[in-house]
């Protein structure tokens, strides 16, 4: 008889857990799904946002423009929290031998992303907009870094030839475009990053020597602040 109590407990116990786990699995769910909602919600506000700004005054190309960038948003997301860093092996950049930081194991992981994902952005863009306003778009995604670095460059470099100049800036469009797939500003970075060190071993290669530029540039920004000008 005791030996019936006891196994009758134990079952009773048992279904008390698993519905405990249950119901916690539920909630877990429930928040998951309130979360990527409000996600949702805000990828789409982004979009609109950036269709507006192009004063398109086209009803329909603007619902399709803000599907096409909505979309791109969401995916991005989604391929960014299914592969997390760690599912890059930890070792080596093969190019520096430094360890692989948290940052290039994400990047790397995000990389993976079908190109398809990509396609779909741009032909989706061209579409219905110039490619004035592609980049346009191109840029509300990078925070305008092509210009701001461009800008970067012609501060350092104040005689830059207009070859260097168009050089440097077909490079930093390539940045732009491949870092649209990239979830936050510290993987846009690393992206432009690459494409930075481009346009300095292009510099050095066209007979500047950028790392004496880029010394004699903060020296005169300091000596400035010393004098009391900005």
């Amino acid at each position: 008889m005791k030996k019936l109590i006891l196994i009758c407990t134990m079952l009773a116990g048992s279904f008390l857990l698993a519905g405990t786990a249950g119901a916690q699995n539920r909630t877990d769910a429930a928040k998951a799904a309130a979360a990527k909602a409000k996600s949702d919600e805000g990828m789409d506000k982004k979009a609109a946002e950036w269709v507006a700004s192009l004063n398109l005054n086209d009803p329909a190309k603007e619902a399709r423009v803000k599907n096409v960038i909505s979309t791109h948003l969401k995916t991005i997301r989604d391929w960014h929290n299914e592969h997390p860093y760690t599912t890059v092996p930890a070792g080596i950049n093969p190019a520096t031998g430094n360890k692989l930081s948290t940052l290039d194991r994400q990047v790397i992981a995000n990389s993976a992303m079908p190109e398809t994902v990509h396609q779909a952005l741009m032909e989706g863009l061209r579409k219905d907009l110039t490619e004035a306003q592609v980049e346009a778009i191109l840029d509300k995604y990078t925070i305008g870094k092509v210009d701001f670095t461009l800008k970067g460059y012609k501060a350092i470099v104040p005689d830059l030839t207009p070859e260097e100049e168009a050089t440097i800036l077909a490079h930093l469009k390539q940045a732009r475009e491949q870092a649209v797939d990239y979830k936050n500003m510290n993987q846009i970075s690393a992206i432009f990053e690459i494409y930075k060190t481009k346009c300095e071993q292009y510099l050095n290669s066209n007979g500047r020597n950028w790392r004496q530029l880029y010394r004699d540039y903060v020296a005169a920004a300091k000596a400035r602040k010393a004098a009391g000008g900005k």
